[in-house]
């Protein structure tokens, strides 16, 4: 898989979760668990969303640069490490234990020698 292909895929998937709250908290929150600040969240969704939006930009050309790889692997890794301790706190739904995989399979396919091949 192209770095190209993982940025698409990783920017659909944060402007999607990102605006996911925006739109609707109460689906958002049935499916994650109630939150006591409704600013935060949506503020971690505009973030995501705006992230998301800039992975897209970058992939659309024929190689990224290392600023656009250092984002999206940092930011992979924020949130995997975010959910892995504070679902271990009890603090939040498991169900994010599920995104945390999910960051963690995109951070780890942008760093892959197999993801650096197609630059």
């Amino acid at each position: 898989m192209t770095k190209q292909l993982i940025l698409r895929a990783q920017g659909v998937y944060y402007v999607a979760t990102g605006l996911w709250p925006l739109v609707s908290i109460r689906s958002f929150e049935r499916v994650t668990g109630p939150k006591t600040d409704t600013w935060l969240v949506h503020t971690v969704g505009a973030l995501a969303a705006a992230i998301g939006t800039a992975l897209l930009v970058a992939a659309r050309k024929e190689e990224s640069d290392e600023a656009t790889l250092t984002l999206a692997v940092a930011s992979a890794f924020a949130f995997a490490g975010i959910d892995t301790i504070y679902t271990a706190r009890l603090r939040i739904s498991p169900i994010y234990l599920a995104d945390g995989l999910v960051q963690t399979a995109l951070a780890l396919m942008l760093i892959s020698p197999s993801g650096r091949g197609g630059q």
